[in-house]
């Protein structure tokens, strides 16, 4: 069974829980703001930094979760005020940590290295997979929330969920002058999100803590909306990498009969492909590696070589 009725938590301990307007709300708000400030300072210094230890204390303190799983338990049982308070609270949530990294980005003596590093070149480009580990790292969630004895998880599931890291590094590329790798990065915390709040919904109501079935049609309706426009630029970027690997792989059958040719990288920039290669002078025709390349894309894209003349040195 997903949730025994011996290890269920009782709907007050739900709203204990998740609901930051139950019980002692000053210090259940306080505690929240001062904790997620400190999570957004320390992933933002992570993330600049290119920690991942320190990236991954920042996801154990974050406790933005909470008024996220909020909005779930709001929709499972019907609560028009819980939704509302939470939603607020998670977009005064996004605020602060947004405005920590753009801030942060102007003290940076270099900003623009801070682009290249790995915490954020991981957390600009999701793709499918993403997804997929997210529905089910809040599946984990809603379980953990929901049954008393596997509360302990919830850190790991903090972890893997990965909510305030995205939003860091979605503050540091706004201030870094890089929007279209910020956007990346906010689709990444979107579809966390949108995970938790479904998968929470989900097993609430599969458990039996729903009601109001009809008040939340509507609801369940824009969730798969939300859900389906950002599935799309995940999809796009899961076939730009697939074709990246296809059409690496193309270059280098190209580059068979030229001795020490090789590809170096496969970069996607709106139609066009680059593709960097280094080698000798003289290449085989670039016609041959076009043909190749349309042969794996659905559309005729615009091919650009950029050819680096020299040799790979081995001091090793």
């Amino acid at each position: 069974m997903l949730v025994p009725e011996s290890q269920r938590r009782t709907s007050t301990e739900l709203d204990e829980r998740l609901d930051l307007t139950a019980g002692d709300r000053d210090a259940k708000r306080s505690a929240f703001w001062i904790m997620l400030a400190l999570s957004g300072v320390i992933s933002v210094a992570g993330v600049a930094g290119d920690s991942t230890a320190t990236v991954i204390g920042a996801m154990i303190v974050a406790p933005l979760s909470t008024p996220i799983l909020g909005v779930g338990l709001g929709i499972a049982t019907g609560r028009v005020g819980l939704i509302g308070h939470s939603l607020a609270v998670v977009a005064l949530g996004v605020v602060l940590v947004v405005a920590t990294g753009l801030v942060f980005a102007q003290l940076l003596p270099n900003p623009t290295d801070v682009l290249t590093n790995s915490q954020v070149l991981g957390r600009t480009s999701p793709d499918l997979s993403d997804l997929a580990a997210a529905l089910a790292t809040g599946l984990v969630g809603a379980v953990a929330v929901t049954r008393r004895d596997v509360g302990d998880v919830l850190p790991g599931v903090a972890i893997a969920i990965s909510l305030v890291p995205p939003l860091a590094v979605v503050g540091v590329c706004l201030g870094s002058g890089a929007p279209a790798l910020a956007l990346g990065a906010f689709v990444l915390f979107l579809s966390n999100v949108l995970a938790l709040v479904i998968t929470v919904t989900v097993v609430l109501v599969v458990v039996g803590y729903g009601r109001n079935v009809t008040r939340r049609r509507s609801v369940y309706v824009t969730l798969a909306t939300v859900l389906l426009i950002v599935t799309v630029p995940m999809v796009l970027n899961t076939l730009s990498s697939l074709w990246a690997q296809q059409i690496s792989r193309a270059g280098q059958r190209w580059l068979a009969d030229v001795p020490g040719a090789y590809v170096t990288d496969v970069a996607w920039h709106g139609t066009t492909v680059t593709v960097t290669v280094l080698g000798p002078i003289d290449l085989p025709p670039i016609d041959e590696l076009h043909s190749a390349v349309d042969a794996i894309i659905p559309w005729d894209p615009d091919l650009q070589v950029v050819h680096t003349v020299g040799s790979r040195i081995d001091t090793g």
